[in-house]
C-alpha cells in the first residue's frame, strides 16, 4: 500500500486496469461474468484501486463486481475524453458524461475523475474544463481530478511534461512508463513528486514485452535509429537467463514498481491466472541494482516508443 500523492487515498501499489488490449476479457462476447470474477478476485488479493473509463465499456462490469463491497474499501478511477464526437466537450456535456459514469458504476461518486488521453493540442481546451471539475469536486461527485496522456501518439510526453511543469491543479496523472521508455523519469516525475501529484503508471507491460516477435521488431527499430546499443538476437533474454526473474513481464513490473515517483502500477488482464501472476510480480522486491542500472543505460535515451 501507499498514499496516492496529496489525495491522501491509501491505495494498493497494483491497480487493476480495465482497458488496454484485455478490457477484462469483455472483447469476447459473453465474457462479462468472467470479468466480474476477475475484479472480485483482484479485490480478494488486496488490490483496492480499479481504473476504468467511459471508452473502455467496462464501467458496468466494474459496478456489478463491487456492488456488495463497502464503497470506502475501493478506490475507483474513471475517465472521459475532452473531445467527443469530433468536437470539444462543453462543461454541461462533461457533467452529463460524469453522471453517465456514475450510473454505470452504480455509485454516487468516483474517487479520481480524469480527462482521458489528452493530446498536446487539446490541453488548452482541457484547461477550460478545470473550473467545472473543481465544481464537481466541491459537490462531492468526484474526490480528485486527474488527467491522462495519449502515450501511443505522444511517447515523449508532449502534453504531460509541460503541463506538470507549469500547472498545479491536477491531483492525479496517468503517465506512460516502462523499462523500454523511461523518459518520464526525467520530464514528468520530478514535477509530480515536487507538487505531491499522485501518479498512475500505464504501459508497464504491453505487446512488446509480452510478445517475442513484437519485441524483436521494436528492438530492431531502436538499434537502427541509434537509441539502443544491444544485440537484437539476444534482446532482453539475459534477464531471464541469469535468473533475475521468471519472465520478462515480471522484470518489467518490478522495474516500474520500484521507480521513484510512481505510486500505482496498472495491470490489466482477461484471465484470473494471469491476474494472479501479475499480483505476484507486483509484490516482489526490487530488481538487483546492477540490473536496474543496466536497463537504464540501455534504454535511457529512448522516448519514441510506447511498447504497445
Amino acid at each position: 500500500m501507499t498514499t496516492l500523492g496529496r489525495t491522501g487515498f491509501r491505495v494498493s501499489r497494483m491497480g487493476l486496469g480495465c482497458g488496454g488490449h484485455s478490457r477484462l476479457g469483455t472483447r469476447t462476447p459473453g465474457n462479462e461474468e468472467n470479468a466480474v470474477r476477475i475484479v472480485r478476485e483482484a479485490l480478494d488479493l488486496g488490490v483496492n484501486f480499479i481504473d476504468t473509463a467511459e471508452a473502455y465499456g467496462t464501467e458496468e462490469v466494474v459496478g456489478r463486481a463491487i456492488a456488495r463491497v463497502p464503497r470506502d474499501q475501493v478506490i475507483l478511477s474513471t475517465k472521459v475524453g475532452a473531445a467527443w464526437d469530433d468536437h470539444e466537450v462543453t462543461p454541461s456535456e462533461l457533467r452529463e458524461r460524469l453522471d453517465g459514469c456514475l450510473r454505470r458504476l452504480g455509485t454516487e461518486y468516483v474517487d479520481v475523475f480524469h480527462l482521458h488521453g489528452v493530446r498536446a493540442e487539446e490541453y488548452a481546451h482541457a484547461l477550460t474544463l478545470v473550473p467545472t471539475l473543481l465544481d464537481l469536486k466541491q459537490a462531492g461527485k468526484i474526490r480528485a481530478i486527474g488527467i491522462t496522456e495519449a502515450f501511443i501518439p505522444e511517447p515523449s510526453h508532449a502534453m504531460l511534461a509541460p503541463a506538470m511543469a507549469k500547472d498545479d491543479f491536477w491531483d492525479v496523472v496517468m503517465v506512460g512508463f516502462s523499462l523500454l521508455n523511461q523518459s518520464a523519469a526525467r520530464t514528468v516525475l520530478p514535477h509530480t513528486m515536487a507538487k505531491g501529484i499522485g501518479t498512475l503508471c500505464m504501459f508497464a507491460v504491453r505487446r512488446a514485452l509480452s510478445n517475442a516477435s513484437a519485441l524483436r521488431e521494436l528492438m530492431a527499430g531502436l538499434v537502427e535509429s541509434g537509441q539502443v546499443d544491444l544485440d537484437v538476437d539476444d534482446s532482453l533474454g539475459f534477464l531471464v537467463a541469469d535468473g533475475v526473474a521468471s519472465s520478462l513481464q515480471e522484470v518489467a513490473y518490478r522495474f516500474c514498481l520500484h521507480e521513484p515517483g510512481l505510486d500505482v502500477i496498472l495491470s490489466g488482464t482477461g484471465n484470473i491466472e494471469h491476474l494472479r501472476a501479475n499480483v505476484r510480480s507486483l509484490s516482489m522486491p526490487p530488481l538487483p541494482s546492477e540490473v536496474v542500472e543496466r536497463l537504464r543505460r540501455l534504454f535511457g535515451r529512448v522516448d519514441s516508443v510506447s511498447g504497445n
